[in-house]
């Protein structure tokens, strides 16, 4: 009988691990790592692609270590004694009140501590809000549930466009589909932001409805765009090559389906680029049935309402 019921608990036991590893199996193979975007089974922050991330980086790291000794100092000086001064070896509790060497002591050293953690931590922030010398400016509009780029100074300066999710991913989404589904799922967009590398990229971020977010984690990029207000910031992207990002403001029930696509060209590529762009634009016909010059999919002239 106890044979029986030791039995069943480990069946029991070990059907939670049956179902996590099914469940880890299926979303392995659900999605694959996304270059320039998020990987499977990602604990830290994703791989830096401008200088203003890498200072995040090392923040994050730095202070992560900081509270880890903290932590492990302070436990381990209360469970040490505990476990050296507990009353079955003899102790006795102590009577005293007060001690004013360790109330100055627990107040000056945390002191210190938040002074060293600040200096670094302003650093970044007042690096990340510094928009002046731009070499290219971009109006960036949220709306539900697409984004708008408008760029406003520096090469490329008269180019504007909507970008939406790519054509088909939605689809994926609201079938039920069960995969494998592409890397860059519900990612990809039909007409992606194209800047050029090692240059200053200032993002003036506004909304059209409701309140939104610009998020590109490479870049270290992350800016609320509130309608009716301005905000800005700024990213110089250090390689070449695509990066994802998207809304991370809670924004209506089609938010998952306003991804960022960015991709950063070398300086001839940009240029080429920007020519098309504008050759496109003199010639496109005004009106919904404008055609991108990047990817040939239907672009908008006229900014959507809300509806």
């Amino acid at each position: 009988m106890i044979k029986n019921i030791s039995n069943k608990l480990v069946s029991c036991l070990r059907i939670p691990f049956v179902l996590l590893a099914a469940w880890a199996s299926t979303a392995a193979h659900a999605v694959g790592n996304l270059p320039g975007g998020p990987s499977v089974w990602e604990f830290d922050l994703q791989p830096a692609a401008s200088k203003i991330a890498q200072e995040q980086h090392w923040l994050n790291n730095g202070l992560m270590i900081v509270c880890a000794v903290i932590f492990v100092g302070v436990f381990g000086v209360m469970f040490y004694s505990i476990w050296k001064h507990r009353k079955s070896v003899g102790h006795k509790a102590a009577t005293f009140h007060e001690s004013t060497a360790v109330e100055i002591a627990w107040t000056i050293v945390p002191f210190i501590i938040l002074i060293l953690v600040a200096l670094p931590a302003t650093k970044v922030i007042v690096a990340e809000k510094d928009t002046t010398n731009a070499d290219l400016t971009i109006k960036v509009t949220g709306y539900q549930w697409m984004w708008g780029y408008d760029y406003l100074k520096g090469e490329g300066q008269g180019i504007d466009f909507i970008s939406r999710l790519k054509p088909g991913m939605r689809e994926l989404s609201g079938t039920g589909f069960k995969g494998p589904f592409p890397d860059d799922y519900l990612l990809a967009v039909d007409h992606p932001l194209v800047v050029p590398v090692n240059k200053k990229v200032r993002i003036i971020t506004t909304s059209n409805d409701v309140i939104h977010s610009f998020s590109v984690p490479a870049f270290g990029v992350k800016q609320d765009a509130i309608p009716g207000f301005v905000r800005d910031t700024w990213f110089k992207a250090d390689k070449i090559g695509t990066f994802y990002g998207s809304c991370t403001e809670l924004c209506g029930k089609e938010h998952a389906y306003m991804p960022i696509e960015v991709r950063v060209l070398s300086a001839a590529d940009y240029t080429a680029w920007v020519a098309t762009e504008h050759k496109a634009l003199a010639g496109a016909p005004v009106g919904p049935d404008k055609v991108s010059a990047l990817t040939g999919s239907k672009t908008v002239d006229v900014k959507p309402s809300r509806s």
